[in-house]
């Protein structure tokens, strides 16, 4: 075990990735909006240790027992409130550490030695060492590694190639419907880039004054509502909700992150909007942002709206559509303790409007890539829900594994 700095270094535009207690996100870390520091301070930071592959971080401080694994090849420093856990594989394979500690017999130590504060909760580096945890034989830890694993690597696998298909029509919709880049190339005598004789004769070779700005020739401006209705969440008693799996669940705000409910209620709202995988969803409280949701049916719960694309395979469009309306409204609203959306600013919401035959060639590149989105998230939260399901009863020997090749389950008399 490796105490961090308590301190913390300046940060720098570029550098290393300073790992911090924001960046420890259901077992691995999330370096989205790491902050970097330098070449000096990174050398600094690391005298101690620098942690590698199969590393454990664990965070003493305001999510105390929560766990990230560091990946291969990762070179980073650790924030403050953090430790690091490394096995030097005489008693713990150190691929299995990582499972080791996302097990109840873990959460049981860390209730027994949590010391409850009035603003955050924490745990002691001296008492870590005195945790007690039933540790299989090394065998059974190389196969639980490996099952356990493979799965999560899959969850992995799908969540970086979903960031690849999203940047694609993103990047997509950008070119062709914000920068203009078609209309551009046609203006200056080019041939647009990576674009077909037909699809590029969809686009005019001129601009002409809007509201907004400069648009493309023949184009207009219209309101959001043109190409989507928009429902809103309904307010459900929150005496009829429930964990226990009974009626449906309901998605609130903090739901969106994760696509996964944490309730259920068995209300049946006369006004209840039902979500499925593939639709768009907008929390109305915090932030605003539009998320592609990815898990089971649902209701939609009250500060919360769902944007329907009036077309076929209009979704892409719609949601890169409402994008910048709702960065607009979320910018004017600094300065507010907790911002709100209403349905007056969505009323406001104006987009490019291109004709139906671009929209279409639009959505015949961008839908294939939101459905193989949509799936691989919903395959992403079955797998996660078979790996947690699998990782206590692993753990405890109720599952017993020959290898990494097949399982033998342990009848009890």
């Amino acid at each position: 075990m490796i105490d961090c700095e308590h301190r913390t270094p300046p940060a720098r535009e570029s550098g290393y990735p300073y790992v911090a207690i924001p960046q420890i996100k259901q077992g691995r870390l999330d370096l989205t909006d790491v902050r970097r520091i330098s070449e000096t301070d990174f050398h600094d930071w690391t005298r101690k240790t620098r942690p590698q592959a199969h590393d454990v971080i664990l965070s003493r401080r305001c999510n105390p027992g929560e766990t990230a694994v560091v990946p291969d090849g990762l070179k980073c420093a650790l924030g403050q409130n953090l430790v690091l856990l490394r096995s030097d594989g005489s008693k713990v394979f150190a691929p299995f550490l990582r499972w080791l500690v996302r097990g109840p017999d873990w959460w049981e130590q860390i209730r027994k030695f949590l010391n409850v504060g009035a603003v955050f909760d924490s745990l002691k580096c001296a008492d870590v060492p005195n945790f007690s945890l039933p540790i299989p034989p090394l065998p059974e830890q190389h196969a639980i590694a490996h099952i356990l694993g493979t799965l999560d690597d899959k969850i992995e696998l799908n969540r970086r190639m979903n960031e690849t298909l999203e940047a694609m029509a993103r990047a997509l919709f950008k070119s062709w419907f914000v920068d203009f880049d078609p209309v551009r190339a046609k203006m200056e005598g080019r041939k647009p880039a990576g674009m077909d004789k037909a699809t590029a004769a969809l686009f005019p070779d001129s601009f002409q004054d809007s509201p907004l700005g400069a648009i493309p020739k023949g184009w207009r401006v219209g309101s959001i509502y043109e190409i989507a209705d928009v429902v809103y969440g309904a307010s459900f008693s929150s005496r009829r909700f429930n964990t226990s799996g009974n009626g449906l669940p309901l998605i609130r705000i903090r739901d969106l992150s994760d696509h996964s409910p944490g309730v259920w209620t068995d209300e049946q709202h006369p006004k209840g909007a039902r979500i499925s995988a593939g639709d768009i969803v907008v929390g109305m409280d915090g932030e605003f942002r539009a998320h592609v949701w990815q898990g089971p049916d649902s209701w939609l719960n009250q500060r919360m709206c769902q944007f329907k694309p009036k077309a076929t395979d209009d979704t892409a469009f719609v949601l890169y559509s409402i994008q910048g309306p709702l960065a607009e409204v979320e910018r004017s609203e600094v300065g507010t303790t907790v911002i709100h959306l209403g349905k007056s600013d969505i009323d406001q919401f104006q987009t490019v409007l291109p004709p139906p035959s671009v929209r279409i060639r639009y959505a015949h590149a961008a839908a294939p890539l939101l459905r193989f989105r949509v799936k691989a998230g919903v395959q992403s939260r079955s797998l996660a829900a078979l790996r947690d399901a699998l990782l206590p009863k692993l753990l405890s020997g109720e599952l017993r594994v020959s290898g990494a090749g097949g399982w033998t389950r342990e009848i009890s008399a």
